[in-house]
């Protein structure tokens, strides 16, 4: 695998020739880098992700919404942000956004730390040879564990999303949802999520490792090859999994509709039928382009964020074993 070579400064001289020069190969931490590193790298990562980019996952909450009083009817991105912020005060474009500060960072902790320990065992099992492969599949893993513990924040964002709804706070909706709709409200969307997580981080971590490699075959540490790979990844997998996030978003928001129909909605499958009914097949593609739009920035601060941690932590490391 490529390493990245460090020296000393230039024109001084090395006090030994283990000191002057050390490779270290960033892309795995080094085996002495504890667990915390990466939850750490993780945390950032997903924090950054997720609020840089909050005002247009409320454009695509709100476009997909079906039943709800809050639904509004918008003809684009721009006049979206243009109209909930001259109606409702720029503020609202940010509500619900200390749900995802809380629930991101460990949620984004965990799933890195487990894409990183999969990875290698899928790696290993393939004798030693990274690949796209490996890193899709390392990916679904990790979304398996970090949705269920992200899934309640989650929904708890999108119902402060709407417009209307009353809740003052992230800690009133929970309250109110958890007494008017049960434990279970918190978690319907959860086979949901993971059906439509599942691919869209596979396909971000197949498609990242994948352009990461074409476009630096070195392996040298590059923020322009992450920023571009990973926001090229991130809008790969937003548009081709938009379908399913549509359906997540009718679960998640289905306490606030007045459609009786819509309220009773339990599965993926019978929140397609009503989306189907009302919408057509339309009514799938609501929301993608705010969705790619907010994706590409999100996904290639994060992968940026994640890999600049992981370059540094391993240079400190590499440093300290010398």
């Amino acid at each position: 695998m490529p390493t990245l070579t460090h020296t000393t400064s230039a024109g001084a001289a090395p006090a030994s020739s283990e000191a002057a020069d050390f490779e270290f190969d960033y892309e795995e931490l080094p085996e002495t880098s504890p667990l915390t590193m990466h939850l750490i790298a993780g945390a950032a990562a997903g924090i950054m992700e997720h609020s840089v980019m909050y005002p247009f996952d409320i454009v695509k909450t709100r476009m997909q919404v079906v039943g709800s009083p809050s639904a509004v009817v918008y003809s684009g991105v721009t006049h979206a942000l243009r109209t909930i912020s001259t109606t409702e005060g720029v503020r609202s474009l940010w509500r619900g956004v200390m749900s995802v500060v809380l629930g991101a960072g460990p949620a984004h902790a965990v799933y890195f730390a487990t894409y990183e320990q999969t990875k290698k065992m899928f790696t290993a099992a393939a004798g030693g040879n990274a690949s796209a492969l490996a890193a899709g599949a390392a990916g679904g893993v990790a979304t398996i564990v970090s949705d269920a513990l992200m899934n309640p924040f989650d929904v708890i964002k999108q119902r402060m999303q709407l417009a209307g709804t009353g809740y003052r706070n992230i800690f009133d909706c929970a309250s109110k949802v958890l007494r008017s709709e049960g434990l279970r409200a918190f978690y319907v969307s959860y086979p949901t999520t993971l059906v439509m997580n599942m691919p869209f981080q596979s396909i971000q971590f197949g498609c990242y490792d994948l352009f990461r490699r074409s476009l630096n075959p070195s392996g040298v540490y590059s923020p322009v090859t992450h920023v571009l790979a990973g926001g090229m990844a991130g809008a790969v997998a937003a548009a081709l999994t938009t379908p399913i996030d549509c359906c997540k978003t009718l679960l998640q928001t289905r306490g606030t509709s007045t459609n009786m129909e819509v309220r009773a909605a339990s599965s993926m499958a019978s929140a397609a039928r009503i989306i189907y009914s009302q919408q057509g097949l339309a009514g799938f593609t609501r929301g993608m382009k705010p969705r790619v739009i907010a994706n590409f920035p999100a996904t290639a601060i994060s992968w940026t964020t994640y890999e600049y941690f992981k370059w540094m932590i391993a240079r400190r490391d590499t440093k300290g074993n010398i």
